[in-house]
C-alpha cells in the first residue's frame, strides 16, 4: 500500500468518473492545485461523498499515483453549506474557484491563493459586505498573487479609488474585507479591474456568465 501523507486544501471542481467515483481538483497550500481522484466518494454512505463537494476545506490525505493521487480520507473543516444554499453567493462562490482553477498550477505554493479564496468565500457570507464588492477584491488581488496587475489603477480615477486600490495590493489577506466602499467609487474600481482582466486573462469564465445573466 502506498504511503499517505497530508495536504491542506480546497476543492475546487468535482466530476463523475465511472459508476462510483469522482475526480478532484484541489488547490492546496503546499503543492498548489493537485488531480485527486476519490474511489467510491458517489456511493451512499461513503466517507469520501462529502469531502468530494466543491468548497469543501480542510486537510486532505492522499497517496501518490504515477498521474494522480487517490483521496484516503479527508478532515473538513468547512464545507461552506450557507454558500451552497444561496443561489447567488453560490455563483460568485463557482467563480472564485473557476478563477482559482484558472491561475494555479501544480508544484507551485497555493497558500497565498488557499488563503484569499477561504477569506473571499467567508466574505461572502457578511451580510454587511456587497457580493460585487467581494467579487472586484478578489479578482485585483488574485491577479496580484499571480503577478498579473498594475500597481497603480489603468485609468484615471478618484483619489479614494485609487488609495482603494492600494489598499487591496497591500493589506495582509487575513484583513482584507475590512472596508466598505461608496457606490461610485467601487463602480470605478470594477472598471479598472476590467480592464486588467482584459489584458491579462485570455478566456471567459462560465460561471460568470451564469451570474451575469442572472443580475
Amino acid at each position: 500500500m502506498r504511503e499517505t501523507f497530508c495536504l491542506t486544501g480546497m476543492v475546487l471542481k468535482s466530476t463523475p468518473v465511472g459508476d462510483y467515483d469522482r475526480r478532484l481538483v484541489i488547490l492546496t497550500g503546499e503543492r498548489g492545485k493537485i488531480t485527486a481522484f476519490a474511489r467510491g466518494a458517489k456511493r451512499p454512505g461513503n466517507p469520501l461523498m462529502a469531502p468530494s463537494r466543491p468548497f469543501a476545506f480542510g486537510v486532505f490525505s492522499l497517496a501518490e499515483g504515477r498521474e494522480a493521487y487517490s483521496l484516503r480520507k479527508a478532515e473538513i473543516r468547512n464545507y461552506f453549506a450557507e454558500i451552497a444554499g444561496d443561489m447567488e453567493a453560490a455563483c460568485y462562490g463557482s467563480y472564485f474557484l473557476e478563477f482559482a482553477d484558472y491561475y494555479c498550477r501544480e508544484n507551485i505554493d497555493g497558500a497565498q491563493m488557499l488563503l484569499l479564496l477561504y477569506q473571499s468565500l467567508r466574505a461572502l457570507l457578511k451580510p454587511k459586505i456587497p457580493d460585487s464588492l467581494v467579487r472586484v477584491v478578489f479578482e485585483l488581488r488574485a491577479m496580484a498573487v499571480n503577478g498579473e496587475y498594475t500597481e497603480q489603477p489603468p485609468k484615471k480615477v478618484s483619489e479614494s479609488a485609487t488609495y482603494a486600490w492600494e489598499y487591496i495590493l497591500s493589506t495582509p489577506l487575513e484583513s482584507l474585507y475590512t472596508f466598505l466602499l461608496r457606490e461610485d467609487v467601487q463602480h470605478e474600481l470594477e472598471e479598472c479591474v476590467e480592464i486588467n482582466k482584459k489584458r491579462f486573462i485570455d478566456r471567459p469564465f462560465h460561471s460568470l456568465e451564469i451570474l451575469q445573466m442572472m443580475r
